[in-house]
Order: structure tokens, then C-alpha cells, then sequence
């Protein structure tokens, strides 16, 4: 545990990889251009995956770049440029200012409802026992005390969200697909 050593070090890095974190989700947002909100949403990950390795999670972390930073950014990358959306400035925003202040409202509402989560006491059925995850990083290791549950209990919502990917990505190249009228 890197906090018990070295407390201020690893207070200081947390709250940097969360400002860090939401400001970068916070520009991915803002961004017209998909490749440069693309860019800004990668940083979101690796900043995610530093607050997981300093929460002592570091297969979670190094999946977190894997597979979020890597795999599904250059899916995402390849969509995009596959749609051909054009230079940025030729996007015409279509939000006006009723969706903004709507999904600002809605954004305040969430971040007082995790606030007062943060402040009630979870009941015992729901809480993870003291230790469990220690004796089962002893008994699995860090990779099986993830995919034990993951592929014994959670098998078909894992299955049920790799169609889902599936089917957005075939989604995607149906869109990008020209038609031979489109072409010529």
C-alpha cells in the first residue's frame, strides 16, 4: 500500500489524476472536432488508470490503457474517419442553448445525488466484507479475482455487452458506407 508510505505523495497524485481526469472529460465535451475529442478522451483514460494503480488496483489500470486507450480509441478513431464528418468548422452545432442549460441541470442533479450517496451509510448486504478482496487477490491472484466473476456470474451481461460493441461498430460501417449515388 503506497499510501501508508508515502501519504502525502499519493494524496498529492490522487486529486492531480482526478483534476486531471475531469478536466479532460470536461474538454472531450466541449471539442467539435471528433479526432481532437478523441485525443482529450484518451487522456481521461490514462488518467483513470493512475487512479487505479494508486488504489492499488493495477490490473484494472493496466486494462484501462489496453483496452480503453488503446483498443476501443482506435475503433472509435477508425469510425470516425470512416464517417468522413469533414473539417470541424464545417459541423454545424445543432444544440442550441435550451439542451445545453437541460443537460447542465441534469449534470448538476447527478453531481448532488453522488454527493448525497457519498454521505449515507451503505447497508451491510450491499458492502463488500472487510478483507474480501485481500483473500481473494491471495487465493486468485489479480487477474482471476476479476475473471472468476466476470465469466462465472456475470457471463451473459459480458456477452451481452461484446454484441452490443459488435453491433455498433457494423453500425458504424453501414453508415460510412457510400452509396454508388453518394460517390459519383
Amino acid at each position: 500500500m503506497m499510501q501508508e508510505h508515502y501519504p502525502l505523495f499519493y494524496t498529492f497524485h490522487f486529486y492531480f489524476f482526478g483534476v486531471v481526469a475531469i478536466a479532460s472529460a470536461l474538454t472531450f465535451v466541449t471539442r467539435k472536432s471528433p479526432v481532437a475529442a478523441a485525443l482529450w478522451l484518451v487522456n481521461t483514460m490514462f488518467s483513470l488508470a493512475a487512479l487505479y494503480i494508486l488504489l492499488d488496483a493495477q490490473f484494472v489500470g493496466v486494462m484501462q490503457v489496453l483496452v480503453y486507450a488503446g483498443a476501443i480509441m482506435v475503433v472509435f478513431l477508425f469510425v470516425v474517419m470512416l464517417l468522413n464528418l469533414g473539417h470541424p468548422s464545417e459541423i454545424a452545432d445543432a444544440r442550441g442553448k435550451w439542451p445545453v442549460m437541460v443537460a447542465a441541470l441534469i449534470g448538476l442533479g447527478l453531481l448532488a445525488e453522488l454527493m448525497a450517496i457519498s454521505r449515507t451509510r451503505i447497508a451491510g448486504r450491499f458492502q463488500v466484507p472487510a478483507g474480501f478482496a485481500v483473500d481473494q487477490m491471495k487465493k486468485y491472484g489479480a487477474v482471476g479475482s476479476v475473471a472468476r466473476p466476470l465469466f462465472n456470474e456475470y457471463l451473459l451481461a459480458f456477452e451481452l455487452t461484446s454484441v452490443l460493441l459488435l453491433v455498433a461498430i457494423a453500425g458504424a460501417v453501414v453508415l460510412g458506407k457510400r452509396r454508388d449515388s453518394d460517390a459519383g
